[in-house]
């Protein structure tokens, strides 16, 4: 893979491109084995940190049954003075499979990217987004 393809940007990128897809697999793929993925808002009773790419795949598993993710917009990403770390803002729209009631979720996640692989991702999202749900206790954004 060129250079190009594997910048932080680039990489972030193909992630919300997958998302969007709904291909949880080749999101998880994008991790490296020894990632950290870290939700410092998650509401009691959720992980705030999973270890490890095979901990992001059980997280992610079912996650389409949950959410149809529909749109991505609302997007800057923020390179900082650290070529491998970047700031993403994000906006998250679908509708939650199991009411069929739409949703929209924003995002500040910073990310760790090196070599082409998420090495630490912390995603900055708030629970209060899906409170009025089904998923409020089960939201796995």
């Amino acid at each position: 893979m060129s250079t190009a393809a594997q910048t932080p940007v680039a990489v972030f990128r193909r992630a919300t491109d997958h998302l969007l897809a709904h291909d949880m697999a080749a999101f998880a793929a994008l991790y490296a084995d020894d990632a950290v993925m870290e939700f410092p808002f998650a509401p009691p009773g959720r992980p705030q940190r999973l270890d490890g790419r095979a901990a992001v795949e059980a997280y992610l598993d079912g996650y389409t049954d949950l959410l149809d993710i529909q749109r991505i917009h609302d997007v800057t990403v923020h390179e900082t003075t650290n070529p491998e770390v970047i700031v993403a803002e994000l906006a998250i729209s679908g509708r939650i499979v199991a009411t069929d009631a739409p949703y929209t979720a924003r995002y500040v996640a910073v990310l760790t990217i090196v070599d082409g692989l998420i090495r630490h991702y912390r995603d900055y999202w708030s629970p209060l987004a899906f409170q009025d749900t089904t998923l409020a206790e089960g939201a796995v954004a």
